[in-house]
This record gives C-alpha cells, sequence and structure tokens, in this order.
C-alpha cells in the first residue's frame, strides 16, 4: 500500500470557491476522488477501501499521490489515463473531451477469474474499483438509497397492498452501502430487522441514522419487531450477528418475515465473514486466507438456503445483488429451477426492469461546495421542475427529513430519457445565476439502465436472453465520450465479483457556462439513451413505446 505515501493530513474534499487545478472539471475529480477516501465514506480508510469489501478509489497510496499531481497539472484540452487506480499517461486531446478515463479491473474474458485477479492485486498489477469507488463518484449510503426505497416500494405494490406497514423484512449487511435496506424499509413505514457480524458497523449505522436502534440480543429484536409490526411503524432494528446462524435460529424458532432479502458483500468470498467469533475469523482471514474462503462459503449456503427456507414458509423473497445466489450455487446449493430460472429473483427482473425500459436509474449529484443548501436549492428546484411526480416529491420530502450528508453533500434521483437532460440544464442554470455557490458534479451509479451487463443482476432474465452481452456497457462509455462527458470509467466485476459484469461510469460538471449546457444537454441525453436501446432491443414494448414518443432513434423501428 506504500504508507510512506499516505498524507500526513486525513484526506478529505476541499469545499468552497478556491481552485487547486486548472478547471473546474479537473477540481471535480479530485474533490470526487478525496471524497472517497473521506474516513466518513469509506470503508477501510489506510487501504483505500471506498466500499463493497475491496472497492478502492486508487490502487495505493504512492498512486493516489500521483493522481492528485497529475489533475492539478492538468491542462484544459488535455485527458488523464488511469488503469486500475493508476495515472499511466496524459494526452493532449480538446478541451470539450473526457479531462479523465478510467479503467478498472478489465481482464481478457478467458483469464477473467477471481483468482487471477487476486495474483495480479498481489503483484500490485491491478485493483478492484467496484462501481463508484474507483470511478470517483460515491456518495456513501445515499447512492443506492432510492433506488432501494424504489424497489421496496414496488414490493410493497405488488404484495402488500402500497405498504409496507405491518410487515417485517428481514435483511443481512450493514457495511458501506448497506444502510440503504433498513432506511428504505422504514421509509415504506416497515419493520426492518437487519444482522451484521461487526458490532462498530451496526452502532455506527445507528450514529448516522439509517438504522434506528440496536436490539440487545435475538430475543430482544424479536420483541421489538412484533411491538412495531402491531403498531405499524416504519422503524429498524441492527442485529450483531451473522445472518448464516440468524436466519436458521430465526426458522427454528416459527418466526415468519414478510419480506426477506440481503445486502452482504458476497462477490467476493475474502469479504464474506463466515460463522463464528469476529475477532478469529478476521485472523483467520489474514493466516489462512483459504480455509477463510471454505468457511464463508459454507455460510452463504446455509444464508441462502435459510432465505429460501423462509420462501417457503410464505415471505416474498429478493436477492439485492452482491450475488450470494450464485456462490451459493458454487458451494451445491440448487438455486435454480428446472427451467433454469433462480429460485427468488433478483430485485432487478423482480421489481425495477420497467424503470430501466424508460431510461431511468440513480441519478446523482454532488455539491462541490460542500454546502448543504445547495442540495437543498436543487431539491427545490428538482420538485418545481417535475410538479406531477409524486413519487418523487415523496422521496425528497423523506430524504430531506432522514438522509445524512456524510462528505460533499449530495442527493440521488431516479430520474428517466429526457428527465435527465431536462435536470441537468436546471442546474447549469442555478449555477450560471450564483443560486448554488458552486459548480455541481452530476453523475450516476453503474447500477442504470444502459451501462451494465452482469446475468447475475441488472441484466438477470432478459427477455430475449442476452443477459451476458456486454456490447452494451462498451458502447455507453464510446458514447458519453463522444458527448462530452467529463470523466468516464470502464469497469469488471461491480457488485458482483470479477468476470460476472462489465459497465461503465459517467460524470459531467454543471459549470453554468453555455457551452456546459450543450454537453449536459448532449449527455444527459445520450446516456440513458443507451437503456432505452438496450431493452427496447431486447423486445421490452415498454422501451419500444418510450423510444417512440420521446424521439429515440433506433434504426430498426424507423417507418
Amino acid at each position: 500500500m506504500y504508507y510512506e505515501y499516505k498524507p500526513t493530513e486525513t484526506v478529505k474534499a476541499q469545499h468552497g470557491n478556491v481552485l487547486r487545478c486548472k478547471t473546474w472539471e479537473a477540481e471535480a475529480a479530485l474533490r470526487m476522488l478525496e471524497n472517497n477516501l473521506d474516513p466518513a465514506v469509506s470503508l477501510v480508510y489506510d487501504e483505500l477501501i471506498v466500499y463493497g469489501g475491496a472497492g478502492r478509489a486508487a490502487r495505493n497510496w504512492k498512486e493516489f499521490q500521483t493522481i492528485v499531481k497529475s489533475l492539478k497539472e492538468l491542462e484544459a484540452d488535455e485527458t488523464l489515463l488511469v488503469q486500475s487506480g493508476k495515472a499511466v499517461g496524459v494526452l493532449r486531446t480538446w478541451a470539450h473531451a473526457p479531462r479523465v478515463l478510467i479503467a478498472n479491473s478489465n481482464i481478457v474474458p478467458a483469464w477473467s477469474t477471481q483468482e487471477y485477479f487476486d495474483e495480479l492485486d498481489r503483484l500490485g498489477l491491478m485493483m478492484y474499483g467496484q462501481m463508484t469507488a474507483g470511478s470517483w463518484i460515491y456518495i456513501a449510503t445515499q447512492g443506492i438509497l432510492q433506488g432501494t426505497y424504489e424497489t421496496l416500494a414496488a414490493v410493497a405494490d405488488k404484495h402488500f397492498g402500497g405498504t409496507l406497514a405491518g410487515t417485517v423484512t428481514v435483511t443481512a449487511g450493514l457495511g458501506g452501502m448497506s444502510g440503504a435496506q433498513p432506511l428504505a424499509v422504514s421509509m415504506n413505514d416497515g419493520v426492518c430487522l437487519v444482522i451484521e457480524p461487526i458490532d462498530a458497523r451496526v452502532k455506527q449505522k445507528v450514529r448516522e441514522g439509517y438504522v434506528d436502534e440496536q436490539a440487545r440480543d435475538l430475543d430482544h429484536a424479536l420483541e421489538l419487531m412484533q411491538q412495531y409490526k402491531q403498531e405499524r411503524k416504519g422503524w429498524s432494528i441492527g442485529l450483531t450477528g451473522n445472518a448464516a446462524t440468524v436466519l436458521p435460529e430465526l426458522l427454528a424458532r416459527g418466526f415468519k418475515a414478510d419480506v426477506v432479502t440481503d445486502q452482504t458483500s458476497a462477490h467476493d468470498l475474502m469479504d464474506y465473514l463466515p460463522e463464528g467469533d469476529v475477532d478469529q475469523v478476521l485472523e483467520l482471514r489474514k493466516d489462512n486466507p483459504e480455509e477463510f474462503k471454505r468457511q464463508a462459503l459454507a455460510s452463504i449456503v446455509k444464508h441462502c438456503q435459510a432465505i429460501i427456507d423462509m420462501q417457503a414458509g410464505g415471505a416474498v423473497a429478493l436477492d439485492y445483488g452482491n450475488n450470494l445466489r450464485g456462490q451459493a450455487e458454487k458451494g451445491g446449493l440448487r438455486v435454480r429451477d428446472e427451467n433454469g430460472q433462480f429460485l427468488y429473483p433478483g430485485f432487478v427482473p423482480g421489481y425495477i426492469r420497467p424503470l430501466f425500459c424508460e431510461g431511468k436509474g440513480p441519478f446523482r449529484w454532488a455539491a462541490l461546495s460542500g454546502d448543504p443548501q445547495d442540495i437543498l436549492r436543487i431539491d427545490r428546484a428538482l420538485l418545481e421542475t417535475f410538479p406531477d411526480n409524486k413519487m418523487l416529491a415523496r422521496w425528497i420530502e423523506k430524504a430531506q427529513a432522514k438522509v445524512p450528508f456524510i462528505g460533499l453533500p449530495a442527493r440521488v434521483c431516479w430520474l428517466g430519457y429526457g428527465e435527465r437532460e431536462k435536470f441537468g440544464l436546471v442546474i447549469n442554470d442555478l449555477v450560471a445565476r450564483g443560486e448554488v455557490s458552486a459548480p455541481i458534479v452530476i453523475g450516476r451509479d453503474h447500477l442504470d439502465c444502459g451501462s451494465v451487463a452482469s446475468p447475475n443482476r441488472e441484466t438477470e432474465g432478459m427477455k430475449d436472453g442476452s443477459d451476458a452481452v456486454a456490447d452494451w456497457p462498451l458502447l455507453n462509455a464510446l458514447a458519453n465520450c463522444a458527448s462530452g462527458a467529463d470523466w468516464v470509467s470502464l469497469h469488471n466485476g461491480g457488485g458482483v465479483g470479477i468476470g460476472n459484469s462489465t459497465h461503465s461510469g459517467m460524470v459531467i460538471v454543471a459549470t453554468g457556462t453555455p457551452e456546459k449546457a450543450e454537453r449536459l444537454r448532449r449527455v444527459l441525453t445520450t446516456d440513458p439513451g443507451m437503456g432505452v436501446f438496450r431493452h427496447a432491443d431486447a423486445g421490452y414494448e415498454l422501451a419500444q413505446q418510450v423510444a417512440e414518443e420521446r424521439g429515440a432513434k433506433i434504426p430498426g423501428q424507423l417507418v
């Protein structure tokens, strides 16, 4: 990790209007890189791990320093190339070209295995970028919160008459982004029990406001769940324990969940903590990685089997996308039916795909000023721009009341094709008029409508069988470069592990200039447009209808 290069002062994003770089675009990249590493935001600061088990912002502290120096020296017509967390070149391009191009964890397909990646990582040749860790657009738990909120709202609509009030959701995991599930359940008026083996993480999420209360033990948790369920109160309960132990115990006691899911880091066996004393388990991971992975896989099998058993007992079960089912299958568990479909669905095919067909996904922005008032001003503009969107209004109301700002103030909001372009121009105009105090970074999660191929998550069960076709995220990255994004990234393995996904990221900075308005118009049409194209091509009638109604040009649909 080259700890001798670790900064003497803790890394945090600079606030205000003083530039250290030669353009706001390079300054934005620097501040977002710093924000990813802010200890309030990152999972393991000393190792530059942002979230998702091992997702890093830079390869090591030496390369972090090189990236920072390169961004500060970058000219307005130059582009920095970053290969798996290492700055490797600067090109003279154009002022309207991306300032940074990033590629993380990409390995030739036949070699794209966790084992080969681990060897490259050990040699210092590569790092795991997850999705928004290595692309410098992570905004802590809020980043996936609205998508989780939308998913659980869809669960409520489909199974519980439009509300989770009077229901209990059981889940697991309170790592970097995992506070989203308990808060999203409570925002949908349900009760949530979330199980996490590291006690300090439970306490942290309670402090941050993502979890309402910590239970003393399982008996206490059961009492609380019963109480709040009867009261029909939206509330979340954190329990220190291991899901592979606690879920079978809940079943043995005859407990019946209404909804069961998970958000553990299962994509890499080194990041899933097996059953046992946590301190001993962490020592085992350090001293005997192979035995640790063997035990992790055995615990994953127990965890996944318990979810299947809860489903058999009447619970609505859904996978939330960190490859728990895929790992359990490797461990010998039967997780598919006779037709090859998972016994319980992923959240995308189960609940979110219609939104993808409209080009919707986790669109986000962050205030480079560091001033929360800038985000609140944009919130008001959002509601004024889309006054008839009741779900959006409900989300903003609840987000303002319950979502803490961690690191640079930020907001996430699911907007679709046509809506992102419209609102990007609104934000740019706010910057131009000085109604926000500094430029605004606009980006998205890679978990988006047209930027990812992930057969066990976003593209699970595609209508035409094209689950593993990775041309779409590659085209997405190319199209965003052509349209004028400020930094673009292309990754392997985010969310579900090396070799299991390909995905691209996009960021553009609203600086308030007319030139940037034109680039925002193009990028924020191009990017969600890829989702419409991808789903229309797969045969989804809703996507084809959206393309026709909103003017997305698809050659096969032209008359």
